[in-house]
């Protein structure tokens, strides 16, 4: 019946395989074919016609249960992300990654160390400290008796006051003479 295991020509072989193929068959077995085909169209149709029915239920309940179609397309991602994330293929690769992140977080923790380390030098180095006794003398000249020792912030406030300070003072002496 239907699972002979009669070779079926490909697409592309001989045609003259073929021909010669249905030549051999008797007419008894001819007829014994087209009903077998009949029937396999038949099965075909109704299994076809089954499905429909199937699919159309199957719309009905989850219209019921007021599942559309973006809800599905939330689960059926979310499934296949827990898919995903359960290969051994995906553990191994996080965990080389999560490794990699450690490693990359502390060679920036260590940059940052030098980083820090060469401000510091910078800060106690002879040059650093000379051009601080400058601007320290400069703010002392511009600013009057102010406590010495404010940071350079401050410093660089009071000599940008001072420089205005100089100028209006300037203004009104031009005016007067």
């Amino acid at each position: 019946g239907l699972l002979r295991s009669d070779s079926i020509p490909e697409v592309g072989e001989d045609a003259a395989a073929t021909v010669s193929m249905a030549e051999t068959l008797s007419e008894e077995e001819r007829d014994e074919l087209r009903k077998e085909l009949a029937k396999v169209e038949e099965e075909i149709q109704t299994l076809s016609q089954v499905l429909a029915a199937k699919e159309k239920h199957l719309a009905e309940i989850k219209r019921k249960l007021g599942i559309n179609s973006l809800q599905e397309l939330k689960q059926n991602i979310t499934k296949s992300w827990q898919d995903v994330t359960s290969t051994t293929a995906y553990k191994r690769t996080s965990e080389t990654l999560s490794q990699a992140g450690q490693k990359a977080s502390a060679a920036f923790s260590s940059v940052g160390s030098v980083i820090t380390k060469k401000f510091e030098d910078v800060r106690n180095s002879p040059t650093f400290k000379s051009f601080e006794e400058k601007v320290e003398n400069f703010k002392s000249k511009v600013g009057g008796s102010k406590p010495a020792g404010g940071d350079f912030g401050e410093v660089l406030n009071s000599a940008a006051n001072a420089s205005a300070t100089e100028t209006i003072a300037e203004q009104t002496e031009e005016e007067t003479h």
